[in-house]
């Protein structure tokens, strides 16, 4: 692999990532670094001031492009579940995992082995929207945090389940065929690895969110719906420790207790006139967003949220809606499994991503034709354009983020800059990455982490593969010199590629979906992640090293 020769505009791009990881560690926010990191990359590659500006409209048009998929899915499920809400089935659907769930701890090992198991077969991007519309609203009820949840699934789907692969193999695939060596091999090596850095990183995650769980309670999960809207967040009910009264998620840009915030992303529309939702703001107890409706705001303003007296008729269908959501997607889960087995036609993630959302919008459209038949149009609409705000008010921020990070990878540099077609795109990311490898010493150690920090910073891309294929060819590069197994190696830079990018440690990656559904803000998800998931990949390094 020959060194690549760097220009200036390598040194800024790299200076960049420098002051946006700096600004990450101090707590703030880090969409003026990115923006201000991209125009001066591109700057200095082009030296047209007019690419310049161009590239800071470019990036986040690109980033959109590329995340909107998540963006829909997570828009459609709030919708469907808004629609549930307002005809009484959210509750009655979530009634019977109590049995199960009936605590935060229970909720925490549930959540971890659900998502784990539905990851490691289909991925994580059908995993996440499963889990976020059935068993997330469990979870807060039983007690559990919201950034605790939001924790657990990350770790166990997008980190623990992706990072080996290991039925699907795709991953190790790309390593593999870079290495020169067979995927399973790889497989063999990474699966064990992921599930060291998994451990270890639920048992800092129990460790370190515990003080935050409380007792189990059904306003915790109205205090939750309400907290995405309103940004208030309430002390009714008290934290299972009790000399420790604040929630752990509280964290900067997240809500704090007992007063209202005016500038969190989380902070989607306010409670009256906001979003442009449709709704008369007149409308007594509404909200601008449909998942905090009372459920029977419309037809009985005197009753209470937890159904007292409802019509005869409307808790029949409430019941049949309660139990066919979960049905329908138990039978989606089977059609996967059995296109795994040939015997139906297999969905790759995007499209069984895209499944989920276009179910979440017929079951919408059905709930609300049968809550209400006479305005289900108005009100579907009304729903569907709340869960479009929703999404973007609490994940937009994440677009000219992930804009500075994609400028670093050929595959988008050139619609950011505005190449023309068939222009070389410059790939300053992976560019620095190769030139760094040529300095490792042949020492193990040095050697195992030398790879896992280049996938970790490959990783940044946000994609958590592109950097496969670099982690590969270092593997085989440097396992004759280093002594060591090259199939180790590939598996110790899949660690580092996946943990980082595929949706744990960056915060522009589909850790956006995560966010979304559990309802916090996604920086401050990621900045939780990092402790947890970076001792685990410590260990998980250290053990590869000496023991495989």
């Amino acid at each position: 692999m020959q060194p690549t020769d760097l220009t200036g505009a390598h040194w800024v791009y790299l200076a960049g990532v420098v002051v946006i990881i700096a600004t990450m560690v101090m707590r703030r926010n880090i969409v003026v670094p990115a923006v201000v990191a991209t125009f001066l990359t591109a700057l200095v590659f082009s030296n047209s001031i007019v690419t310049a500006l161009a590239s800071i409209f470019n990036a986040s048009l690109v980033a959109a492009k590329e995340l909107f998929n998540i963006f829909l899915i997570i828009a459609l499920v709030t919708a469907m579940l808004g629609g549930l809400r307002q005809a009484g089935a959210d509750r009655l659907m979530i009634a019977p995992f109590r049995k199960v769930m009936r605590s935060a701890i229970s909720s925490f090992v549930v959540l971890a082995i659900v998502t784990y198991v539905i990851s490691l077969f289909f991925w994580p991007t059908p995993a996440v929207p499963l889990v976020g519309a059935v068993l997330i609203p469990v979870a807060i009820r039983a007690g559990l945090s919201p950034m605790s949840t939001g924790m657990v699934i990350a770790i166990a789907g997008q980190g623990m389940a992706l990072s080996s692969d290991y039925i699907m193999k795709v991953a190790p695939g790309i390593s593999a065929k870079a290495a020169g060596i067979s995927p399973d091999s790889v497989a063999d090596k990474a699966l064990p690895l992921s599930l060291i850095v998994g451990a270890v990183a639920m048992l800092i995650t129990w460790l370190t969110q515990r003080r935050g769980w409380k007792v189990p309670s059904a306003a915790l999960l109205t205090e939750w719906e309400e907290t995405a809207e309103s940004g208030l967040l309430a002390t009714t009910t008290p934290p299972l420790n009790e000399h420790d009264t604040s929630s752990d998620e509280i964290d900067a840009g997240t809500v704090s207790r007992s007063r209202r915030l005016t500038s969190s992303p989380r902070s989607a529309a306010r409670v009256a006139g906001a979003g442009g939702s449709g709704s008369s703001p007149s409308s007594a107890g509404s909200a601008s967003t449909a998942v905090i409706d009372p459920p029977t705001a419309s037809s009985d303003p005197g009753a209470s949220t937890e159904f007292a007296n409802p019509p005869e008729s409307r808790t029949r269908k409430a019941v049949f809606f309660a139990v066919l959501v979960p049905l329908v997607y138990v039978v989606f889960i089977a059609y996967l499994a059995l296109g795994k087995l040939g015997v139906v036609p297999a969905l790759d993630g995007e499209d069984a991503a895209a499944m989920v959302g276009g179910i979440a919008a017929l079951l919408l459209f059905t709930v609300c034709a049968a809550h209400e038949p006479t305005k289900f149009m108005e009100t579907t609409a009304e729903h569907l354009v709340d869960g479009l705000v929703f999404a973007f008010k609490a994940m937009g921020i994440v677009l000219p983020i992930a804009g500075f990070f994609l400028i670093g990878g050929a595959d988008f540099a050139a619609d950011i800059l505005g190449l023309s077609d068939g222009s070389p795109a410059p790939a300053f990311l992976f560019d620095l990455v190769t030139s760094a490898q040529a300095h490792l010493p042949n020492i193990p150690i040095v050697t195992s982490f030398g790879v896992l920090l280049v996938g970790l910073i490959a990783g940044l891309e946000g994609s958590g593969f592109s950097g496969l294929p670099l982690t590969g060819s270092l593997a085989a590069a440097l396992s004759n010199s280093s002594g060591m197994d090259p199939a180790t190696l590939a598996a110790i830079g899949q660690m580092g590629n996946i943990w980082s990018g595929g949706g744990t440690l960056v915060a522009w990656s589909s850790l956006v979906a995560v966010a979304g559904f559990a309802r916090v803000p996604v920086l401050s998800l990621a900045r939780k992640c990092f402790l947890p998931v970076m001792t685990g990949l410590v260990i998980a390094t250290v053990v590869a090293t000496l023991l495989m």
